[in-house]
């Protein structure tokens, strides 16, 4: 799939939670091509910050040519993203990375996010054509973008402090409500989908998982964003994958965590 550097537009901007933006932008190469679970790398206008920000597709808009990502506001650069308005431009390289899996509509799957990993899993319900529920696990009731999943699946909330639905991990909230599926998918900070992992494998469920983990080139040149891996990778013969080019999405039995 070919990459795409380009200059988008910002067609809006919103914050849905706290720290949280949500930016619409008019990226007509890179929407024809992206598919759920892949990313972008967004470039700062500060010539000192020579190193993209990489931010997952939380919803394509094929028709219009859009991109909707939604990112935590985390460092400068993406404190820099969070002041931009509609008009403005940005520069843009993408689709990166193997996104999820088709899964055929005789299966079913658990759509899982925690946290920020939550965006990427919105498209990913969209375009699923099987039954699916979707855990979203939070630190309370702020719960971003939770309601515009339910058109697409059913959608179970876990929150830290048990403000709203299950109290604790999204583990907690499976296992409470008693859901069962073929295929797990999920997006997270790394205790979870590690836990996700062997929740999996004991109960022999397929399993994909989207790793997060700081980036620098992006495009798999740097190395900078390798994890342990049972296969050697071809690129550096040892036992590592390169998180932005061989990922970020894969099957759970690939990856140590």
């Amino acid at each position: 799939m070919a990459k795409t550097k380009m200059t988008a537009k910002v067609v809006s901007q919103e914050m849905i939670g706290p720290e949280i933006y949500s930016m619409w932008i008019q990226a007509d190469e890179i929407a024809c091509q992206a598919r759920a679970g892949q990313f972008v790398s967004v470039y700062t206008r500060d010539a000192s910050k020579l190193l993209p920000r990489p931010i997952s597709i939380c919803e394509i808009d094929r028709k219009n040519r859009r991109l909707r990502l939604v990112y935590r506001v985390a460092g400068a650069g993406t404190e820099e993203f969070s002041g931009y308005k509609a008009g403005e431009s940005v520069e843009v390289l993408g689709p990166l990375g193997n996104g999820f899996p088709e899964v055929g509509p005789e299966k079913s799957a658990l759509l899982i996010g925690g946290g920020i990993g939550i965006p990427p899993m919105l498209e990913l319900a969209r375009e699923l054509k099987c039954k699916k529920t979707a855990v979203l696990g939070y630190r309370d009731s702020r719960l971003f973008l939770k309601n515009e999943f339910e058109p697409y699946a059913d959608a179970v909330v876990a929150t830290e402090d048990g403000s709203a639905g299950t109290k604790g991990n999204v583990l907690d909230a499976i296992r409470e409500e008693g859901l069962k599926a073929d295929v797990i998918m999920a997006c997270g900070p790394t205790p979870m989908l590690r836990a996700l992992k062997a929740y999996a494998a004991e109960r022999q469920i397929e399993c994909w998982l989207s790793l997060e983990e700081r980036m620098a080139c992006g495009i798999g040149a740097c190395l900078a964003c390798v994890c342990k891996s049972r296969e050697t990778d071809e690129h550096s013969h040892v036992h590592n994958k390169r998180i932005c080019k061989d990922g970020p999405v894969f099957e759970a039995g690939e990856v140590e965590l």
